[in-house]
């Protein structure tokens, strides 16, 4: 009777989720979980780590979730990591901000770490002047490249080169109709000529682009980071030592590898009245940021429908010298707010309702507002996607495995 019971119990143990629930009906549950909960049943079973790791159902909630969860990466100098969750700030008043640790090993002395993009839940680092990295924070999945090759070539440094004599301008983006990463470089040589090389995570290799150059790309000052969106990179023209003309964004398309330019609003003509800008997203929507100089304000220029000049939109938080990092599931738009209390080193947060005026604040003790700059920060949608495998190189081993055994 005994071993009749323990038999029972096993065969119990041994009854799979798909004997109770269909592969579709489990797959449709899952698509309404936060991704961060996904990413936690990795760790329950094997089975739930191989329901959880199918790159059919990663691809599908980045598409079809129903509130993306938008996160924002810290770096500080000596390359200590923070992730932030700015939704969950204004609704967790037990929310703690998760140490991350970047990956990569230290070197002595540390390296400065810049954040150059984001693309489908992946971040690319720059580790200056050693190397990039393409890596997905949630997943553990990265990789690392060298532009050694570009760095000895490039621009000897001085004052004026924002990046020491190393790449100008950065971009990554996915290229759907070869589903393959591309990490685009834009940088000048030593006798200032410009190039253009992307690297491709799918073959493995750097290739030069320098015939899809734009002829004014040479006479212009470009946000060196790249923002992707609808199949394009795109950067920002804002300089204080270059005119601004009305096609002031430069878009790259990775499936035609081409360039084309984006008409901003006349009323940044005018940019002396700002003393810095820059682009984002606001609701999957292009958004220029100004902030002027009096810092009574912040002006935030929405591209509503893409690519359509008219439908730029004029957004002002008035009071407030804040940058925007995303907008909330109500449509509120969360900021860093840039002028905290004297007496705190504190970073605080900024919640605004655009239709009601309302304003919250939120400190985050860990996090020195002094130490941050612009590109030791970015706000990415968080996903369960890994990188596609380099085929070549498995061929490769599989070869070399092979030979052994003859």
């Amino acid at each position: 009777m005994e071993q009749e019971k323990e038999k029972k119990k096993q065969n119990q143990n041994q009854i799979s989720i798909h004997d109770i629930l269909p592969l579709d009906l489990i797959q449709r549950i899952l698509l309404r979980l936060p991704v961060k909960k996904l990413a936690r049943l990795r760790c329950v079973s094997k089975l739930w780590c191989s329901l959880t790791s199918d790159p059919h159902l990663a691809e599908l909630h980045l598409q079809h979730s129903p509130e993306p969860t938008l996160a924002c990466l810290f770096i500080e100098p000596f390359g200590e990591a923070h992730l932030v969750h700015p939704e969950e700030l204004f609704t967790d008043r037990y929310y703690e901000i998760e140490d991350v640790s970047l990956p990569f090993k230290k070197t002595n002395p540390p390296s400065i770490v810049c954040v150059m993009g984001s693309c489908r839940g992946f971040i690319l680092l720059n580790v200056r002047p050693h190397f990039l990295v393409v890596w997905n924070p949630l997943t553990g999945s990265r990789k690392k490249i060298s532009y050694s090759f570009i760095v000895s070539r490039s621009v000897r440094p001085s004052w004026a080169t924002m990046f020491q004599g190393v790449p100008a301008l950065y971009g990554l983006g996915y290229d759907a109709s070869q589903d393959d990463y591309l990490v685009v470089v834009g940088w000048l040589d030593i006798n200032y000529n410009h190039h253009l090389d992307y690297f491709s995570l799918r073959t493995n290799s750097w290739i030069n682009l320098d015939a899809a150059l734009p002829k004014p790309l040479d006479s212009r000052g470009w946000k060196c980071r790249g923002l992707f969106l609808n199949g394009s990179i795109h950067w920002l023209m804002w300089s204080s030592h270059h005119k601004v003309d009305s096609e002031a964004l430069l878009t790259f398309d990775l499936k035609e590898r081409s360039f084309s330019m984006i008409s901003i609003p006349e009323q940044l003509l005018t940019f002396r009245q700002y003393r810095d800008a820059d682009l984002g997203l606001l609701g999957g929507c292009l958004a220029i940021y100004c902030r002027g100089y009096d810092a009574d304000k912040t002006d935030i220029w929405v591209m509503k429908d893409y690519k359509v000049h008219s439908s730029w939109t004029l957004c002002v938080i008035p009071g407030l010298d804040v940058k925007p990092l995303c907008l909330s599931n109500g449509g509120d738009i969360i900021a860093l707010d840039c002028l905290p209390p004297l007496q705190y080193r504190r970073l605080w947060f900024a919640k605004y309702n655009l239709r009601e005026d309302l304003l919250q604040r939120f400190e985050c003790p860990p996090l020195d507002p002094y130490h941050l700059h612009h590109e030791n920060y970015y706000v990415y949608t968080e996903s369960l996607l890994l990188l596609p495998s380099y085929s070549k190189h498995k061929k490769k081993k599989k070869e070399k495995k092979k030979k052994k055994v003859m």
